[in-house]
């Protein structure tokens, strides 16, 4: 996400009031949109006579295969024959897959910032959890910026490689200062969104060859379906309506 994010203001002007739906909805819309500029950008940037012929081609060598069950090296024969007209279709379908490829990451890492986490609320209180190496003992101290109220002792022993903060704090981005944890003579930081808006800092922060291993702040994965209490993200969301959008407009604008 933060490699994204110098386009984020832009991402944020078109599709930025979608936000004031409900998430479920957002990825509804998103889902269609995404689908339907594949579909059209691989309807114009291939060869649709090609791709029809290859695909006709394709079912017709099934149709042998199934037909020949009793001829193993007949169906053999088709069965290899179907693999080639399979791969030059797949070819054909190279040029629009990697002219789309950029710009759908680009917005699953805006859906990403926005959906996949509930934004920490101001008032609320949330927990951040402090991760560190096995066997690290010692006492770790966070130090917090105006605005937020560390809500307990602000000094903690380390107990089975883990220390729990609570604290709650007032609508601000907190980056300048951040949160800060101090653990033997190393400050570890961590910055914070507190808002009322669909967005939040990446709630995982890593450190790499130190005691203090992670921060991880308490945001809430977001459940956009239920299905019979399989809980699903904005990801898995997104996957489904996808399949649904990209057969239904394929079938309507006669994209092989």
């Amino acid at each position: 996400m933060a490699f994204f994010s110098f386009i984020d203001p832009a991402l944020n002007f078109v599709f930025g009031p979608l936000l004031n739906l409900p998430s479920l909805w957002v990825v509804i819309i998103m889902s269609f949109l995404i689908s339907l500029i594949i579909v059209v950008i691989y309807k114009y940037a291939t060869n649709q006579s090609l791709m029809k012929q290859l695909k006709d081609e394709i079912k017709a060598l099934q149709k042998q295969m199934k037909e020949l069950k009793s001829e193993p090296e007949k169906a053999m024969a088709v069965q290899k024959q179907a693999m080639q007209t399979n791969m030059k279709y797949m070819m054909q379908s190279m040029k629009a897959t990697l002219i789309t490829f950029i710009p759908i990451i680009i917005l699953f890492g805006w859906l990403q910032a926005h959906l996949a986490y509930a934004p920490l609320l101001p008032g609320e209180e949330f927990n951040v959890y402090v991760t560190l190496e096995e066997g690290a003992k010692g006492n770790i101290t966070i130090n917090v910026p105006d605005g937020i109220t560390a809500l307990g002792e602000k000094t903690k022993k380390v107990d089975n490689g883990q220390v729990v903060f609570k604290m709650k704090g007032d609508a601000k981005e907190y980056s300048a200062p951040p949160l800060e944890f101090v653990f033997g003579d190393k400050t570890y930081s961590k910055n914070v969104i507190i808002t009322n808006e669909k967005t939040y800092e990446p709630p995982l922060s890593q450190f790499k060859d130190s005691p203090v291993k992670s921060v991880l702040l308490g945001n809430k994965s977001e459940t956009m379906l239920n299905l019979f209490g399989w809980k699903i993200g904005w990801l898995g969301t997104y996957i489904i309506f996808a399949l649904i959008f990209s057969m239904l407009l394929r079938k309507v604008m006669k994209v092989y």
